[in-house]
């Protein structure tokens, strides 16, 4: 009996390490959302890594995390770097393309707790209504997380947090 439950364990592992195999080789997480305002007002927030606090869904979830900017105050060359809780982790931002008031490219690293090298754009475009604002990260996708995302939709996961980033954005850039 024991025998067969190993045999049945190994052909469980055998399946997920085959199931991650076949995953995308690339992830991408895209949000968007409509902000009652011009670009020149949502751009700002966007563009100085330190208005981030007021509006990303990541600063609530570590009220104590520590926080390092270096390089110019706002666009390309700005770094913010930051050390957490388990919630946050701990990584690094730095613009990488700064063009007002329509995109904001970042270079994104994240050290703990997973090591991760990603993409992360906003595009700012007029519309009727104001301003739409689209929310993208991109990246590869290493084995390990192949494997957790049989189990875990990213999507989902990260996307609750672009949309409350951006309902964040709303707020801050409409006051």
């Amino acid at each position: 009996m024991l025998k067969l439950i190993f045999i049945l364990i190994i052909v469980v592992i055998a399946v997920i390490f085959i199931l991650a195999a076949f995953k995308p080789k690339t992830f991408r997480v895209m949000r968007s959302t409509l902000i009652p305002t011009t670009p020149e007002n949502v751009f700002p927030q966007i563009n100085d890594l330190h208005n981030w606090e007021a509006w990303s869904a990541w600063s609530k979830k570590d009220l104590s995390m520590a926080k390092t900017y270096s390089g110019p105050s706002s666009g390309t060359g700005a770094i913010y770097e930051w050390s957490g809780n388990k919630n946050v982790g701990s990584g690094r931002m730095e613009i990488i393309e700064s063009i007002a008031p329509s995109l904001v490219v970042i270079k994104l690293d994240f050290i703990t707790p997973f090591e991760g090298h990603n993409k992360s754009s906003f595009a700012l475009q007029v519309v009727p209504e104001g301003t739409k604002v689209v929310w993208v990260m991109d990246g590869p996708m290493a084995f390990i997380p192949k494997i957790f995302s049989l189990f875990v939709d990213m999507d989902k996961m990260i996307g609750k947090d672009f949309e409350e980033g951006l309902e964040g954005l709303k707020s801050v850039s409409c006051k």
